[in-house]
Formats: C-alpha cells, sequence, structure tokens
C-alpha cells in the first residue's frame, strides 16, 4: 500500500489528460486509490501527494473526503500579478509568473473551487493539510482590477478538525480560502494576497490560529473574516492594503487580535462587530493612509471616517496598547475617529498610542447607547467625545507635560 504519491509518476488511463494539463483530474484518482486502499476504520493512515515544481492547469475541482491527506509542493511560488499587470511593458523582465510548485486554477468544469474538503459521513474531516504551493487565479478577465473571477483557492464545507494550511500562495483568486465550521485549524505562514478576499471563516469554530501571515485582499471583500468564533488567536500578521477591513469578527467570544501589522487605505480597520463578548485587541500597529494608485483611487469599503480604525460593538472587549496612526484625507468627515465604541457595555480602551495627520479628531468616541466603558490614558481631553451619560464612562486623558504626580 502506497501513502506517498508524486502526481508527476501517477497515470491516469482513458484520457488525454496530462498532469499538466488538468493536475485535479490526477489528484482524484490519487484520492481513489488512497479510498480503495484504505478501506477500514483501522487501516487508514492517510497519505501525502507530492507536486514537484512546474505548472499545472487545474480544470477539475479536487474532492477530498479523507481525513489525513496532505497535499504539498516545493514553495509557495507567489508574484505580485497586480504590479505586472499594470506595469505596462515587462518585456525585459527575468520572470512574469508565479512560480515553484503552481496550480492554474481553470475550473472549466463549473466548479468554484480547487480544492473542496467536505464529506457527509461520520466523523468530522481531521488533519488535512495544504503546504508549500501556488493557487494562481491567473486573470481578473477584462478589468484586472476588479478582483472578481468566481475562483475559490480552498473550500472547507463540511465540518473539520486540526487542519492545517501553511506555506501557500494564494493570487488572483476572488477568494482564497472559505472555512466553514472550522475548529482548531492553523492557517500559518503563508501569502494570501491579490485576491479579492483572503481568508473567510463563516458558521462557527474554536481554537483557531491565524498566525504570521502576509494578506491583503481587494477593496470589496474582508481581509480575515471570523464569525461565531470562541478562542481564535490572530497573532503577528503583516496585513496590507486594500482589503474592505483587515479583521473582521462576527459574534466571537474570548478571541484575540494580537501584534498584528495593519496598513489599510479605508476606514475599519478591526471590526468588532455582533454580540460577541470578551475579545482582546492588544499591540497591534495601525496605519491608515491614502490610496496611491491612480487606477484604484476611485474605490473604497463604503465608510466614512466616523466609523474609526476599531469599531467596537458587543460586550466587554479591552483594547489596549496599540498604535493608531491615521495619514490620509477623511472621508465625509472633518473629524477623523480612531476607535469608536458603537454599543454594549464594559468594554475597556487603555493605553493606546494615538497619532493623526489632521488638527481636529477623536481618539475615542462613545456613542449614546454605551454603558460602563473606561478609557483610560488613549489622547487628550480635547480628542475624547461623548454621546453617553457621564455615569455611563469613566475618562483618563493623557496628563499634560510638567505633570509630576500620581495617578
Amino acid at each position: 500500500m502506497s501513502t506517498v504519491y508524486d502526481v508527476t509518476d501517477w497515470s491516469v488511463s482513458g484520457t488525454s489528460e496530462t498532469v499538466h494539463t488538468d493536475i485535479g483530474l490526477y489528484i482524484n484518482s490519487i484520492l481513489d486509490d488512497i479510498r480503495a486502499n484504505q478501506s477500514t476504520q483501522s487501516d487508514n493512515p492517510g497519505a501525502v501527494i507530492y507536486i514537484p515544481p512546474g505548472d499545472y492547469i487545474l480544470r477539475t475541482r479536487v474532492l477530498i473526503d479523507l481525513s489525513y491527506i496532505t497535499i504539498k509542493g516545493s514553495g509557495h511560488g507567489f508574484f505580485s500579478s497586480s504590479i505586472r499587470y499594470n506595469a505596462g511593458d515587462t518585456s525585459g523582465w527575468a520572470e512574469i509568473w508565479p512560480g515553484s510548485s503552481r496550480i492554474l486554477v481553470d475550473n472549466t468544469d463549473g466548479q468554484a473551487e480547487a480544492f473542496l474538503v467536505y464529506r457527509s459521513q461520520a466523523p468530522r474531516i481531521s488533519s488535512v493539510q495544504f503546504r508549500d504551493f501556488c493557487l494562481d487565479g491567473v486573470s481578473f478577465g477584462s478589468d484586472e482590477n476588479s478582483y472578481t473571477n468566481g475562483k475559490v483557492g480552498l473550500r472547507f464545507q463540511s465540518d473539520t478538525d486540526a487542519c492545517l494550511i501553511e506555506g501557500m500562495g494564494f493570487v488572483y483568486l476572488e477568494d482564497g480560502i472559505i472555512a466553514h465550521n472550522v475548529d482548531a485549524m492553523r492557517v500559518h505562514n503563508n501569502f494570501i494576497t491579490e485576491c479579492g478576499g483572503c481568508l473567510h471563516m463563516t458558521g462557527s469554530g474554536q481554537a483557531t490560529l491565524v498566525t504570521a501571515n502576509l494578506m491583503g485582499a481587494g477593496y470589496n471583500k474582508h481581509t480575515i473574516f471570523a464569525e461565531g468564533h470562541k478562542g481564535l488567536l490572530v497573532e503577528g500578521n503583516n496585513i496590507f492594503p486594500r482589503g474592505a477591513d483587515s479583521v473582521y469578527f462576527l459574534d466571537c467570544d474570548q478571541s484575540a487580535i494580537t501584534g498584528n501589522r495593519l496598513h489599510a487605505f479605508y476606514p475599519g480597520m478591526v471590526v468588532l462587530e455582533g454580540s460577541g463578548r470578551g475579545n482582546l485587541v492588544t499591540a497591534n500597529h495601525f496605519l491608515r493612509e491614502d490610496e496611491p494608485f491612480d487606477p484604484l483611487k476611485p474605490y473604497d469599503n463604503g465608510r466614512d471616517d466616523l466609523f474609526g480604525l476599531i469599531h467596537v460593538a458587543g460586550e466587554e472587549h479591552f483594547i489596549q496598547g496599540n498604535y493608531l496612526r491615521f495619514d490620509a484625507s477623511p472621508v465625509a468627515t472633518p473629524t477623523p475617529t480612531l476607535i469608536l465604541v458603537r454599543s454594549g457595555s464594559g468594554h475597556t480602551v487603555s493605553s493606546n498610542h494615538v497619532s493623526c495627520s489632521t488638527a481636529g479628531f477623536n481618539a475615542v468616541l462613545l456613542d449614546a447607547s454605551v454603558n460602563n466603558v473606561r478609557v483610560l490614558l488613549t489622547g487628550h481631553s480635547g480628542n475624547f467625545t461623548s454621546y453617553a451619560p457621564g455615569s455611563e464612562y469613566a475618562f483618563l486623558g493623557l496628563p499634560p507635560l510638567g505633570t509630576h504626580r500620581d495617578l
């Protein structure tokens, strides 16, 4: 029984396709072989499917309904297609396409995703790994800056546990990763950029790690989106423009956004929305600037700068020790807001460094519906605005220079 497969050594009968003209057909055939040879509950160790460096067109969606499957290549091979498409004459360039183990997502079978992880049989799928290869959507059609082509790199559609995505490259896909009802997933050290959306985790989940990735989505979708998650850790990522937001939590509890570098062209970089409780946003670096690229200046995410760089709803969130820099032309308001506490109770905003290129700005703004909120050492009193009754919040501003006393 083989447990290690090289796609270039595999043959499929009854087709004129080669592994380079439809790698999806070949990987599905390998998975058929794994099913045939690991057909009992007690004898299913899984397998490794290796993709050597080279270009492979994918015309047939790969369906993974087995646990313990690893699909791996020899490098994420990322190359900026956006720079190439907008550069003009590239005839003198040394290379113009992504490389290493590169899958060109063609999807002529009518399916959106290149890889689908799904089964209806119990138990849930466990320990599927995608490592060290590139999923390239190739083109966004007639408008290469549209971020739309209907292509999805990886979709986890049924419940999964302990899956890993590491060392991957995703480029020019409408969605890089869509994961539904995932527990203990690890998304680590990937390059997911120039995609419409990077990582969308829907439904619910727990104990997932999103760490040390480089990400940048399009203007019309999220970079990192999480719904109904508990114990999610988003840490140490470098998130660059131009996603509609950098991190969006919807109804997430007891999760953390820590130690990330966040750079955006639009308001609403971190959004805590819905009924989530007890999330931590700390030690992140926020930079909001204007879009510098002429072809994309007409686009935005539809928000004005009263929305805040950090937008807070829910209960008992803790916003501490972040660096927030606003260096842009405010959208639809002369007074941009850096942290908007829109609703909820029990929030603490403490010891955040704030900086703004405009003369007037709100370091923190409390909406009228909030209660039991504490704002400590985040801007001066002149940069604090509250529409909530004074009995519903406490404010301690930065002391002026020359003040030497115990607080």
